[in-house]
């Protein structure tokens, strides 16, 4: 697979003309996050405020020049504590900002054939691979135009979305 220079993600979407979609299949992401220890009880209040706007910022231009920005979630149930604090959250960051978010139970997706990371795929022409160690902390993204991996992501997407449960129906165990 042929790896592109990165690009930042305020590049990326803003370039986009017709659609973004972000697959997210871990149960855990970046434990250190200051917003989720807030919300677990085990850090300081923190202040969503400024990364809402800041993601709004990103997401609602784009969404306002037309292009749909999809977001699917595959998750254990019963559901981890980040993904109870992701789902705590949705409203006010992604919905709030123009994405559509959906929730798959992994259970439901057994039979799905699906990539090996979480990534952004943008306009069926750009994929950018996120890579997270086990403990759910980032590592590095990954960006590339390779025709194979867009077919695979792009099905998988599709595949996922398609069995999902939209957010406002979909209720956390």
């Amino acid at each position: 697979m042929r790896t592109l220079e990165l690009k930042g993600f305020d590049e990326l979407i803003g370039g986009c003309t017709t659609q973004a979609l972000h697959l997210e299949m871990r149960d855990a992401y970046v434990p250190s996050d200051p917003s989720f220890r807030a919300f677990t009880g085990d850090g300081p209040a923190y202040d969503r405020t400024q990364r809402e706007s800041d993601w709004h910022a990103l997401i609602a231009p784009a969404v306002a020049r037309g292009v749909s920005v999809r977001r699917a979630r595959i998750v254990s149930e019963p559901v981890t504590p980040y993904i109870r604090f992701e789902y705590a959250v949705t409203e006010s960051m992604n919905l709030s900002a123009g994405e559509q978010v959906r929730w798959l139970p992994r259970r439901n997706a057994s039979d799905l054939a699906l990539p090996g990371n979480d990534f952004w795929l943008f306009d069926d022409r750009l994929i950018r691979f996120h890579h997270f160690a086990g403990d759910g902390e980032h590592i590095e993204d990954e960006l590339t135009d390779d025709p194979a991996a867009i077919k695979l992501c792009a099905q998988a997407f599709e595949a996922v979305w398609d069995r999902a449960i939209d957010h406002r129906e979909y209720r956390i165990s």
